[in-house]
C-alpha cells in the first residue's frame, strides 16, 4: 500500500508535493476541487497517507478514514498547530520539503492500527513487526491470548488493539488489574456476590459478557479465585479472555502458587512484547510521538529534540520501558522554556550501571535466595526496582517481607528535592 492522497486548492503547491513523494516510492493521487474529496475517497482501504492542505483540513479531520492525515501549512501557527493535532492530524508540517522524511515516520506509527480501530501501536523494529504481525492475526479469533513482558512494555495496549480489531469490538473491553485488588475482594469484584440470597452486584464476568476481559497480572488472583474463574471457563462463559503478567506464570505453577488447569486453559496464544531496550530505533520514533502528543496536549508549542537529547534517549536502557520513557518526556515538556528539548530536561542517567538480573545459585532455596536479595540490593533500589527484578508484585514483595519478617531499610527524611535551577 503505496498511494498517497493529496488535497488542497492551489495546483503548483500539489504538483511539488506530488513529485516529492513520488521520489519516496508512492503514487499520488491530486483532488483539488473541494467537492471532488468525499467520504468514499477519504476512507480508501489502499491509501498509505493523506497530505491536506490547512484550509480544508479542520472540516475534513472529522470525517472517518483509515490512514495517517498530516496537515501542510505555509503560513504556520501554534494556536492552529496544536487543534489540529487534538483533532487527530498525524502531523503538521510548515515546509513541502518535510512531507519526505514525515512520510514514513507516520506510516510506520499506524503500521499496527486496523480499519475502524483508533489504537496506535508504534514499532518498526523486527520485534515489533513480528508481534504486530501476530496481533493482526489473532485478533480476529476468541481464543485466549496470554501477554507476556516486562513492566511498562504496554500489555494492556496490546489488550486494547486485539479487542479493537476483533469481532468483539462492538461489545465492552473491560479491564482489571489484578495485583492492586485486596484479595479479600477480588472474588466480590470478579464474580458479583449475593445480598439475602439474591444477586446483589453484578461481577465483572458477566459485565464483559459477548466482550472482552482482560485480566492484568493475572499471577498475584487467589488461588480461590482461580478455581472459580476455571469453572465459569468450562461452563461455557461467552467473553474472550485476555490475561497478562510480567511474571512467569509456567515457574508460578511449578510452585504451586497458580493453578496448573488453569494455566493451561489460558495458554493457548502468547504474545511477548519486548522490552523498550531491545527495540532500537523505536524508542526514537516513541519519544517524537510521546513529545507530540504531550505538547498538544499541554497547549504548548511544537517541539523537538536536541541532537545530544537523541542520544541521550538511545543510548539509556529504560528499566521502566515505554511508561518510563513518557513520563520522561512529559517532564521534559513541562521544563522546556524553549522550542528545543535539551538532554538535562529528560533526567536520565544513560550511563548508569545496571543491576544485574537476579539469578539464584543452585544451592539456596527460593526463599533464601529472596532474602539475600532484597537484604543485600534494598538499599540502592526501590521497592517497586525490587519487585521488578525479582518479577513480582509491590504487593508480593511486601507480603513476603512479612512473612519472612525481613524490615524494610529505614531512611531519613530528605530536604526539599531542587530540579529546577
Amino acid at each position: 500500500m503505496n498511494r498517497i492522497l493529496i488535497l488542497g486548492p492551489d495546483p503548483a503547491s500539489n504538483q511539488r508535493i506530488s513529485q516529492l513523494t513520488s521520489t519516496g516510492g508512492y503514487s499520488a493521487t491530486v483532488l483539488g476541487e473541494r467537492q471532488a474529496v468525499t467520504s468514499e475517497a477519504l476512507q480508501q482501504r489502499d491509501l498509505a497517507a493523506i497530505l491536506c492542505e490547512r484550509s480544508w483540513a479542520a472540516e475534513l479531520l472529522e470525517q472517518p478514514r483509515h490512514c495517517p492525515f498530516i496537515v501542510i501549512d505555509r503560513k504556520p501557527d501554534v494556536t492552529i498547530a496544536v487543534s489540529l493535532m487534538k483533532a487527530g492530524a498525524a502531523d503538521y508540517l510548515a515546509d513541502d520539503e518535510q512531507v519526505q522524511t514525515t512520510l514514513p515516520r507516520a506510516l510506520t506509527e499506524h503500521v499496527a492500527q486496523e480499519p475502524g480501530s483508533r489504537i496506535l501501536i508504534i514499532g518498526d523494529s523486527p520485534p515489533m513487526r513480528k508481534l504486530i504481525s501476530h496481533i493482526a492475526k489473532v485478533a480476529p479469533t476468541d481464543s485466549p491470548v496470554m501477554i507476556c513482558g516486562e513492566s511498562g512494555t504496554g500489555k494492556e495496549l496490546v489488550a486494547h488493539a486485539l479487542h479493537a480489531a476483533s469481532t468483539r469490538r462492538l461489545a465492552p473491553l473491560i479491564s482489571v488489574n489484578c495485583a492492586t485488588i485486596p484479595s479479600g475482594y477480588i472474588e466480590a469484584e470478579l464474580f458479583g456476590h449475593e445480598v439475602n440470597g439474591k444477586t446483589g452486584q453484578r461481577g465483572l464476568l458477566e459485565t464483559a459478557a459477548g466482550g472482552t476481559l482482560f485480566l492484568d497480572e493475572i499471577g498475584e488472583l487467589p488461588k480461590a479465585a482461580q478455581a472459580r474463574l476455571l469453572r465459569r471457563l468450562e461452563a461455557g462463559l461467552d467473553v474472550r479472555l485476555i490475561t497478562a503478567s510480567h511474571r512467569d506464570l509456567a515457574e508460578l505453577v511449578r510452585s504451586e502458587q497458580f493453578r496448573g488447569d488453569l494455566y493451561y486453559r489460558l495458554n493457548v496464544v502468547v504474545l511477548k512484547i519486548p522490552p523498550l531496550r531491545s527495540r532500537g530505533g523505536d524508542i526514537q520514533l516513541l519519544a517524537e510521538a510521546a513529545l507530540r502528543r504531550t505538547a498538544a496536549r499541554l497547549s504548548k508549542p511544537l517541539l523537538s529534540f536536541s541532537a545530544e537529547a537523541c542520544r541521550t534517549l538511545g543510548a539509556y536502557q529504560w528499566p521502566g520501558n515505554v511508561r518510563e520513557l513518557e513520563n520522561a518526556v512529559e517532564r521534559a515538556v513541562i521544563l522546556s522554556d524553549s522550542d528545543l528539548i535539551q538532554a538535562d530536561l529528560l533526567a536520565i542517567e544513560p550511563a548508569q550501571a545496571s543491576i544485574p538480573e537476579p539469578a539464584a545459585p543452585p544451592d539456596q532455596t527460593i526463599e533464601d535466595y529472596f532474602v539475600n536479595f532484597v537484604t543485600s540490593h534494598q538499599d540502592q533500589m526501590t521497592e517497586t526496582e525490587l519487585a521488578e527484578k525479582l518479577g513480582i508484585s509491590r504487593k508480593s514483595l511486601w507480603e513476603r517481607r512479612q512473612r519472612l519478617n525481613i524490615p524494610r531499610k529505614k531512611t531519613p527524611k530528605r530536604g526539599r528535592r531542587r530540579d529546577i535551577s
